[in-house]
Order: structure tokens, then sequence, then C-alpha cells
């Protein structure tokens, strides 16, 4: 009996999704690692970059991660100097994450590249495609939510 090649085969949703996502994480960790930061990172950055602090939980919701896995990026985070913990005036038991001057210019440095590789991804791929794309998981997402 002949094998059937993987890229012959049909492929389901889930390996679709997860074959487009590995490649589109590979090529933002490229741009990322000129800084030693990876997306998970770039992701926590991005939240905080509005300048408001936020608590563990939002956080570990935007990034996608597991409170665990979470408390151990943030943990290195703030080893690297890039953000720090600062008790909520509002509610003294929740504990604000925010940038420190350190991550505010790695973020504001990693933007630009960031940016550059979206243009790259869309131009590579179709800007109108990527569009299409992005508004179908949007709303995919929030159906499934």
């Amino acid at each position: 009996m002949e094998a059937i090649s993987t890229e012959s085969r049909e492929r389901d949703l889930s390996q679709l999704l997860a074959l487009a996502e590995r490649r589109v994480v590979a090529r933002l960790n490229e741009v990322l690692d000129t800084a030693g930061c990876g997306v998970d990172e770039w992701r926590v950055l991005s939240l905080l970059a509005d300048g408001r602090g936020h608590a563990m939980t939002e956080i570990a919701e935007y990034a996608m991660l597991p409170a665990p896995t979470l408390t151990k990026l943030i943990d290195r985070m703030v080893s690297a100097n890039r953000v720090h913990r600062r008790v909520d005036d509002a509610d003294r038991r929740r504990v604000l994450v925010l940038l420190t001057p350190r991550g505010r210019e790695t973020h504001e440095t990693l933007s630009g590249a960031v940016q550059a590789e979206w243009d790259r991804l869309g131009a590579t791929v179709g800007r109108d495609d990527l569009a299409l794309l992005t508004a179908l998981l949007t709303r995919i997402a929030g159906r499934l939510a």
C-alpha cells in the first residue's frame, strides 16, 4: 500500500489553525529574538504599554497563558527590569503589573520591528486575505467563547 504524504492529505481545521499559528509565531520570534524576547513576553509588553497596570488574571487571559506559566514569565520580566509589581490603590488585595522605563523602551523598540513583520506577512499572504482571516477568526473566537 502506498503511503500518503502529509502534504497531500486534507488537514482538519485544528491542524490548519495550528500550522498557521506556528508559522506566524516562528516569524515573530525571529524578530523578537533580537531583544531576547518571545511572543508571550511581547503580548505582556503590548498589554502593559497602555500604562494602566493590569492584574495577573487579566494578563493571563490576554496572553493566553496559564497562571503558573505567567507567574514565571512575570518573575523573569521583573528580573530583567522590564516590569514591576505594585499593590492596587483601589483594592489593596490586588497586585498590578506595570512596565518599567526599560520595559517601555523595549516595547517601543520592538513595535516597529513587529509592525514591519506584519507588513511583510501581509505582502506574502495578501492584505485582503489577512484582513478576511482576521475578521473570520475574530467572529469564530467570539462565538466559541
